[in-house]
């Protein structure tokens, strides 16, 4: 079997949410926040990076630690703040620059490294003209999420946040929208300032009332446009707009995805969502022909623990992007192959007859989630899978229409997994479970060759840790 890869895309014990990626020379590498699992807040972890070959996007390498949490002069010696999303940018004389965030001080940290992945060192804050920070002056929207785009000598700094109500915990929201400044070639100094989209006070009556801004800002080009990223106030999705330049009149496009596939088919809200939901944030990553959306979803029923993700999406002739849904399969370049063992953990699609929610930052119990074992970082599976919970992976490539399947579990639970074809009942899988791990196998029938998607779900009494379908 050829090599394979799934959502999400870097090793499982590995959380960066807020991933901007980027083609340096010959690889792509990504610039995300970093957390820990199980941890108690956003972005505890220091700036790492991972990159992959342009030609294979399969094979991620870590390339360690390129900004600490201390490196920010700000922010201590002991680098309290936690490093919310950072991106990264070559600037006009080859050199990197990495924008970061630490929380609470608004006001955006600029360094410097020879490479995309070395460790970069401070070199100042973005401010205006007479010194003062960005951020700090009167009329500054508020100084978060930095992305960064360069286009010749010229460098644009986008950034925002527009929630609805003061938040204590960050200081003032960004009370027009988001902000594009124009920097000059010390990548610090801003010679212009507008604002391109609206937040949701600011939004009525707009092109921008069904999708304000919220945050997450990123630019890209494709083409002759410019295509402006943000997350907007749902929260779930990830949203663009379109320019003739970077910082023109933008417009908005639609949406690119959301982690709940909400907008598409019958998924019209949060609660009839095909995933628990939950904050995003990511951008357009193109090499070639070829274009990507990269973001992240959530695990360990709260927000601390989010992961990267990233699905192939379509630029029309008109350049305009549809929706994509959440996959499986995500980087693989077509559907995975009906063969072999694969994680639960790379289940797309999550549901229970209680309906969806968004995740906030404290657990609810009483609903599936994805989660890894706390005492090994190798161990990931489905928690509280229990009567009418659904676990869905899109897509798998069949070659035969009837064939076995097996599922590992562990849990005291009794009862049968019924396996779907998309939405056609293919078959059931007796679970007599216990305490520890058991395997158990059901002949299958009734799906066509080619791609599907699988469903697997409990009914039956007790609770279960889902680990693992196989085909036998």
């Amino acid at each position: 079997m050829k090599k394979q890869i799934f959502n999400p895309y870097l090793p499982f014990d590995e959380y960066i949410p807020d991933a901007e990626p980027h083609l340096f020379g010959d690889r792509v590498y990504i610039y995300g926040s970093h957390e820990e699992f199980d941890g108690g807040d956003f972005c505890i972890s220091d700036h790492i990076t991972y990159s992959a070959p342009a030609n294979d996007l399969k094979d991620w390498r870590y390339e360690g630690v390129i900004f600490k949490r201390s490196d920010d002069p700000h922010n201590g010696k002991k680098g309290r703040s936690p490093l919310y999303a950072p991106d990264c940018i070559q600037g006009p004389d080859g050199k990197y620059y990495l924008y970061t965030f630490a929380a609470y001080h608004n006001e955006i940290c600029v360094s410097v490294c020879d490479t995309p992945c070395g460790h970069f060192k401070p070199i100042g804050y973005v401010h205006h003209p007479d010194g003062t920070h960005l951020g700090r002056k009167k009329g500054d929207g508020f100084a978060f999420d930095p992305g960064v785009y360069v286009e010749g000598d010229d460098v644009y700094l986008y950034t925002g946040f527009g929630p609805e109500h003061y938040l204590l915990t960050l200081g003032k929201q960004s009370k027009e929208g988001c902000t594009c400044c124009k920097l000059e070639k010390d990548m610090m100094t801003i010679k212009e300032q507008k604002i391109i989209a609206k937040v949701k006070a600011k939004a009525k009556g707009t092109e921008w009332e069904a999708h304000p801004f919220f945050e997450a800002a990123s630019m890209r080009k494709i083409g002759d446009k410019y295509y402006f990223m943000y997350s907007s106030a749902a929260g779930h999705e990830l949203c663009y707009a379109i320019a003739d330049r970077p910082d023109g009149d933008f417009h908005f496009g639609g949406v690119l995805v959301s982690i709940g596939d909400v907008g598409l088919g019958d998924h019209k809200d949060v609660k009839t969502a095909s995933n628990f939901t939950g904050n995003t944030h990511g951008s357009i990553l193109t090499i070639g022909d070829k274009h990507y959306v990269f973001y992240h979803r959530q695990t360990n029923r709260n927000c601390f623990s989010r992961q990267a993700c990233a699905e192939e999406i379509k630029i029309e002739a008109d350049g305009s992007i549809k929706q994509v849904e959440v996959t499986s399969c995500g980087l693989n370049g077509g559907p995975l192959v009906a063969e072999g063992a694969y994680p639960a953990y790379i289940a797309c699609n999550l549901t229970c007859p209680k309906g969806g929610y968004f995740y906030s930052v404290f657990k609810k119990a009483g609903y599936p989630y994805f989660t890894q074992g706390k005492k090994d970082s190798s161990v990931h599976y489905i928690a509280d899978f229990t009567n009418g919970c659904k676990a869905g992976f899109k897509y798998f490539d069949f070659k035969a229409a009837k064939f076995e399947m097996s599922v590992k579990v562990k849990g005291v639970a009794e009862g049968v997994m019924k396996v779907y074809d998309d939405e056609k009942l293919l078959g059931e899988i007796a679970i007599h479970s216990g305490k520890e791990m058991g395997e158990f196998k059901g002949q299958l029938a009734g799906t066509s060759k080619g791609k599907h998607a699988l469903f697997f779900e409990f009914v039956g009494k007790g609770k279960l840790e889902f680990h693992e379908i196989a085909f036998c």
